[in-house]
């Protein structure tokens, strides 16, 4: 706008020294209006916005209509605020059932796996037959009563979940040697770099 009006006083400057008729008056009038604007706003321009803060005197020059106003602006944002904060907390609200309910089922399926997986080495990996030990010769049978395979692997998996900083278990009489080194050969179990008699369940999840 100032731009445009800059222009026509550009063109109108450029009639000369005309004599002034009635129009020419209004324009010369028109013109000194715009000079005065124009310097008018180079001032404001030059001006840096000052914030005025919200004191007590500041509210009371606004006035009761401007303070009732502001309120309102502030209710409102509260209120906005607030139905956020709501809804935020219902989302999370919902992402805990969510995930409760997917641990839940996990805790299921893993059962389920534990229970087959238990009935699987029932069937292929039985206790050793105590007959077969009496029958050879120069060995003493130990009264130490062995584990299942199935019990052994419960074991070392309880252990790497319990304390996988330490996961290792210490072999006792009670982990019948041959089974010991099944898990070994197959990778499913490691013996400590330090310590052979001491084991723990490969990291599978990891």
């Amino acid at each position: 706008m100032w731009k445009d009006m800059e222009e026509c006083q550009n063109k109108l400057s450029l009639t000369g020294t005309e004599t002034l008729t009635d129009s020419n008056a209004q324009l010369s009038l028109l013109i000194m209006q715009v000079k005065c604007l124009t310097a008018e706003l180079s001032q404001w321009q030059k001006k840096t916005p000052e914030i005025i803060p919200l004191t007590e005197d500041v509210l009371i020059t606004l006035g009761k209509e401007e303070f009732q106003k502001l309120r309102q602006d502030l209710e409102m944002v509260l209120s906005t605020m607030e139905s956020k904060n709501e809804k935020l907390k219902e989302d999370l609200e919902r992402i805990f059932n969510e995930l409760k309910t997917k641990m839940l089922n996990v805790k299921e399926y893993k059962e389920k796996l534990l229970s087959t997986l238990g009935k699987f080495l029932e069937d292929h990996f039985p206790l050793p037959d105590r007959s077969v030990k009496k029958k050879k010769k120069n060995i003493q049978e130990s009264t130490v009563q062995l584990i299942t395979l199935h019990e052994m692997l419960e074991i070392l998996i309880n252990r790497l979940f319990d304390v996988p900083h330490d996961p290792y278990v210490k072999i006792n009489d009670s982990f019948w040697p041959p089974y010991v080194e099944l898990l070994l050969r197959n990778g499913i179990a490691l013996r400590h770099p330090e310590d052979p008699t001491r084991i723990r369940l490969e990291a599978f999840h990891q």
